[in-house]
């Protein structure tokens, strides 16, 4: 006689402490970071408890059973700054019965690493950081998320899609100006984000030359 087995409908909920989750890439965007806790700090205790049920961060369990995010490291680093302690999390696979190398093949497979720097190096798994406030800036990510949300191009699906865009804009602009006119750095990758030197880019919306 077959056994059967109990089948959850609804995924079980983990709060997890921010300080204990390890992030899959190796930098955020500082700006970005910051815009988010701006936006947190304006909720009141009830939307700030319906906000976190609404985002809740999706993890793999890994090696250790330790926890892996895989989305959200902005969110995730501007509730850290905010004060918070932890966070609800949503495991979307469990690979902690994995050796260490088979795990991060795996995680490479899916897309659920992203190993460059803040400079756009590329890294290797062992110099990710171990937790989300030792992640480090990456100016340019902040840029590409202010040009999508100024109209430059538009949200995709694609991974990491706005490190793309980071990329393509650091590679064209010069470092200094983000920090001296940071609006003239918003105009300068906006039309940058609409030629045609873009249309490789996910989400590209501009127009051939």
């Amino acid at each position: 006689m077959a056994v059967k087995r109990k089948v959850e409908e609804h995924p079980r909920l983990r709060r997890v402490k921010i300080a204990d989750l390890r992030p899959t890439q190796g930098s955020i965007g500082v700006r970005e970071v910051m815009r988010k806790v701006a936006s947190w700090s304006a909720l009141d205790v009830q939307d700030e408890r319906r906000f976190l049920g609404d985002h809740m961060i999706p993890v793999v369990i890994g090696p250790k059973e330790r926890h892996y995010i895989i989305d959200n490291h902005h969110l995730t680093r501007a509730l850290h700054e905010a004060g918070l302690s932890e966070v609800l999390v949503r495991p979307v696979a469990f690979l902690h019965r994995l050796e260490v190398d088979e795990f991060w093949h795996v995680m490479d497979c899916h897309n659920w690493i992203y190993l460059y720097g803040a400079t756009g190096q590329r890294i290797g798994v062992d110099s990710l950081p171990k937790t989300v406030a030792e992640m480090s800036d990456n100016p340019f990510r902040s840029l590409a998320g202010d040009v999508r949300r100024a109209g430059g191009y538009a949200k995709d699906t694609a991974p990491y899609s706005e490190f793309l865009w980071a990329d393509f804009l650091r590679r064209r602009m010069k470092v200094p100006l983000l920090d001296k006119d940071y609006d003239a750095a918003v105009g300068e990758a906006l039309a940058l984000a609409h030629s045609s030197k873009a249309r490789h880019l996910p989400g590209w919306c501009g127009v051939e030359d």
